[in-house]
């Protein structure tokens, strides 16, 4: 089997710092990632986006904030990106 070697400084590391929008197989989180590993991802400022409206409105439609950061499994997130 053929396996994708990710470059240095690509993907996920490549976004530490920034607030990310994570979507996963039940449910979207966003929040500034300040921490990648093999398995997971660490959000602070973090939330629970249960309703996006206009993906170009400045801000979600509901996204309910966490009272502490959060670790989402890598194996949940189906994509994930910047949306300012």
């Amino acid at each position: 089997m053929k396996k994708l070697v990710e470059e240095s400084g690509e993907g996920l590391v490549k976004l530490m710092g920034e607030r990310v929008t994570l979507f996963g197989l039940n449910y979207i989180y966003t929040g500034k990632l300040v921490g990648v590993n093999d398995t997971c991802v660490l959000l602070e400022d973090a939330a629970i986006v249960y309703e996006t409206g206009g993906f170009t409105d400045a801000k979600w439609k509901d996204a309910q904030a966490l009272p502490q950061p959060v670790y989402v499994m890598l194996s949940a997130v189906e994509s994930f990106t910047v949306i300012r």
